[in-house]
């Protein structure tokens, strides 16, 4: 039997996906409990767009989550594109922190998204691990940073920054905690 491929998607049935996405964000991380009929209206979309896009508000948060950790994950190789690559890993640290923050203002509704009989599993932070990888490796091989850290290391390491509260003046105790764990990957670097 022959598979049907995907029809792809119009360019503007993409940009109502993504200005959902973009208005989503911003108000579920205001208010975990924002009407999803708020959103659409901000988004400029109607309600029967919003609802093809997003049945209910389990898959709209879990795709706001996904959508913000894989532009995470993705933004490592474009650095890796244009800088060091310890400058890369650092960079993309501070990349990072603003999607935990991000996911710290959405917390509530991720937990109301993923508790309860039936409900999705919050997506794994994989693509994460896997952008972490790929730094760490580059900046290894460079001689920047000390071998044999994993992306396992890395994240446990920077796992302050999921304690750190987002409605404050969080940048610069961030940026703090990330120099203080680049500082600790550079020591014993065999290029310095």
């Amino acid at each position: 039997m022959q598979q049907r491929k995907a029809a792809p998607v119009r360019s503007d049935a993409q940009r109502n996906r993504e200005r959902i996405l973009e208005v989503a964000l911003a108000e579920l991380t205001c208010c975990a409990d924002a009407p999803l009929s708020a959103i659409a209206r901000k988004a400029g979309v109607g309600q029967g767009t919003f609802y093809r896009n997003f049945p209910n508000r389990e898959a709209l948060v879990l795709e706001i989550y996904r959508h913000e950790m894989q532009q995470v994950a993705e933004s490592a190789t474009q650095l890796l594109g244009t800088r060091e690559p310890d400058q890369a890993l650092r960079a993309w640290m501070d990349h990072l922190a603003r999607f935990a923050m991000t996911k710290a203002g959405l917390a509530d509704a991720i937990r109301q998204a993923t508790s309860g009989p039936g409900s999705p599993a919050k997506p794994g932070h994989t693509p994460l691990l896997d952008a972490a990888e790929l730094l760490l490796r580059a900046a290894e091989e460079a001689g920047t940073i000390r071998p044999g850290v994993s992306g396992d290391d890395f994240l446990l390491a920077i796992g302050g920054l999921w304690q750190i509260d987002p409605r404050g003046d969080w940048q610069p105790r961030a940026a703090r905690l990330l120099d203080l764990v680049m500082d600790g990957l550079r020591a014993g670097a065999p290029g310095r």
